[in-house]
């Protein structure tokens, strides 16, 4: 009978660990087939299709309105773009790197001889107390929990359209 405890108290312990929180969920419904971003709505949706499989609050660049022409700016892009790949140890907790800028981004910037920026990302909170809504220097940020679940649904190649 002791034995049979000692089995079971281990078999508790090993279930116990299993329960805790990993920020890697996993998600097997429809494709998430495109992302937006409103940014006037401070929205995002992520779509099947045509149907809104999940719709979030979001925070922009410091600089809000306006599409992004130069590094540090501190506005969010404007325009169809793609998510390029996942981030599991970035520095917002994760997140997902979107292609700002692209080959007119580039053009233009250079044109007025300055660099366009980059570094562009879907991503969670800091780890420090944010005071404004918009805080991010051009990205688009959700919450930790938030961006677990975006993380797990969105594949690199989606296309994100950014729109004022």
């Amino acid at each position: 009978m002791a034995v049979f405890r000692i089995l079971l108290l281990i078999v508790a312990a090993f279930a116990i660990t299993a329960c805790g929180s990993s920020k890697f969920k996993t998600y097997d419904g429809p494709e998430v087939t495109q992302i937006q971003v409103h940014k006037a709505d401070r929205k995002m949706y992520l779509l099947h299709n045509e149907k809104v499989l999940k719709k979030y609050n979001v925070s922009l660049g410091f600089t809000p309105e306006g599409h992004k022409q130069f590094e540090g700016d501190g506005k969010t892009p404007e325009g169809v773009y793609t998510i390029t790949h996942r981030n599991p140890n970035s520095e917002f907790y994760l997140s997902l790197g979107v292609s700002y800028p692209n080959a007119q981004d580039r053009a233009f910037a250079a044109a007025q001889g300055k660099p366009p920026g980059g570094d562009i990302f879907i991503h969670g909170g800091p780890n420090r107390k944010v005071t404004k809504r918009d805080w991010t220097a051009g990205c688009v940020a959700v919450t930790d929990r938030q961006m677990e679940t975006i993380y797990a649904m969105v594949k690199p190649g989606t296309p994100i359209l950014i729109l004022p």
